[in-house]
């Protein structure tokens, strides 16, 4: 009787994966899982109420099926990322800025300007009178400017929590008495607050407010409480000229063609770094463009305000005092 004899030959061992092949997943799985945050983050920005939670449960969920497909196959894993990424990318640029939409009292109207020559006509100018921050008499104007008679330009910089974070207003100052002030603000729909993290997710539009130092000063000093600071700049008539048409340029090209705030990129401050580059083309970018409460330091350096004192004795001279009105008083 013949018996089966065993076979003692050993099974293969199953086939390693490269070190490289698992690395290629492991980065594919946290690009996966990376873009998912950033989708879930966007919807809760962009999507209504009643949709943004669970449309933020499915991105996270097809974030973490990605991530899994990656360990296990990578290039299953980087073939759905990279339809993911163009599905997220068609929806993302979809999003468009508008100029119609319910907004704010104080933002509703944007500054436009018509230039002839050295007379400008700038409408919707600001001018409400603020009693507490949100009880105030609106009021808007129309100013008959001639550049011939700009002779003077201010930097404000208002502080009302860190130190590191202010927001940069320019005023311009006219032979006549004129006086009008530039400020690039988020524009708020009704009933809507700022946020830092939403200026980076499309959630504001960008809007130029012209206003009287009266308005947006007032505002900010006694109004609010918070810490202001005004720096002449020492431009020549020209540099003035230039600077003053940046702004009334960037009204009339927003009421065109509507721009998103963006925390980093589009705001307060870097249109003055725009303006300071007037003064010295190849002037340097520097991290107090970013963290703008410092920006005051940034021009003492580069000697575009008053450098006859130290520092700091030139930014406690700079306070503008509640009540007070710098912008008639000193030149």
């Amino acid at each position: 009787m013949n018996e089966a004899i065993p076979d003692h030959r050993s099974a293969a061992p199953p086939r390693r994966r490269s070190a490289g092949t698992v690395a290629a997943g492991i980065a594919i799985a946290l690009a996966a899982v990376s873009l998912g945050a950033w989708t879930a983050t966007a919807l809760w920005y962009q999507a209504g109420a009643s949709w943004r939670l669970p449309l933020m449960g499915a991105s996270g969920i097809m974030a973490l099926a990605l991530a899994v497909a990656a360990i296990g196959r990578p290039l299953r894993g980087l073939a759905g990322l990279a339809v993911a990424l163009a599905a997220v990318g068609l929806w993302w640029s979809a999003i468009a800025p508008s100029n119609d939409r319910s907004w704010a009292p104080d933002v509703s109207r944007g500054v436009t300007a018509e230039i002839r020559g050295s007379d400008v006509t700038l409408r919707d100018v600001r001018d409400f009178q603020w009693r507490t921050p949100d009880d105030f008499t609106p009021r808007w104007r129309t100013l008959s400017l001639n550049l011939d008679q700009l002779d003077r330009v201010d930097l404000y910089s208002s502080v009302w929590a860190s130190p590191a974070i202010a927001h940069t207003l320019v005023g311009f100052g006219f032979s006549d008495g004129q006086y009008v002030v530039f400020s690039a603000e988020i524009r708020r729909e009704l009933g809507e607050q700022f946020s830092e993290i939403g200026g980076f997710f499309k959630e504001f539009e960008l809007v130029l407010i012209a206003a009287t130092p009266d308005d947006i000063i007032h505002l900010r000093t006694d109004a609010r409480g918070e810490h202001v600071t005004r720096y002449p700049l020492k431009l020549s008539p020209e540099q003035m000229r230039a600077a003053f048409l940046i702004f009334a340029n960037k009204g009339n090209a927003l009421a065109q063609r509507p721009e998103f705030y963006q925390t980093i990129t589009t705001n307060c401050t870097t249109v003055v770094f725009r303006l300071a580059r007037i003064v010295e083309p190849n002037i340097p970018f520097d991290w107090r463009i970013l963290a703008s409460g410092y920006l005051p330091g940034y021009l003492y350096d580069h000697r575009l305000i008053d450098t006859t004192a130290p520092l700091p004795a030139i930014e406690r001279a700079a306070v503008v005092t509640p009540g007070t009105r710098p912008w008639i008083l000193a030149k």
